[in-house]
């Protein structure tokens, strides 16, 4: 992945660099062991090898084809935790804005 500052390389802070370099990492990783080139990726999830090599290569993918990607890989279910550890407690009806 391209090289940019980002103070998560001096502290330890996520920032969304980071955290996409981390997850460009894992599916990289899932993807050898699962011995399949980024072509037999594209293939089996039907995202373009273009947009395989480029989420790979910078981190910029929609989420429509990360998804269709963590399913090829068999790791569709991980996105359901995405926004449920911090939802915070409801008290009263008052907590609740709408917009």
């Amino acid at each position: 992945m391209e090289n940019k500052f980002d103070i998560a390389h001096f502290v330890k802070v996520e920032t969304i660099q980071s955290v996409t370099e981390q997850l460009v990492d894992r599916e990289i990783m899932m993807r050898k062991t699962m011995h399949l080139s980024q072509k037999d990726l594209g293939v089996k999830s039907g995202v373009s090898y273009a947009s395989i090599r480029r989420f790979e290569s910078i981190g910029e993918i929609s989420l429509n084809s990360l998804l269709k990607i963590a399913n090829a890989l068999d790791c569709l279910d991980d996105f359901n935790s995405i926004f449920n550890e911090h939802m915070p407690m409801v008290k009263s009806l008052k907590d609740i804005i709408y917009d």
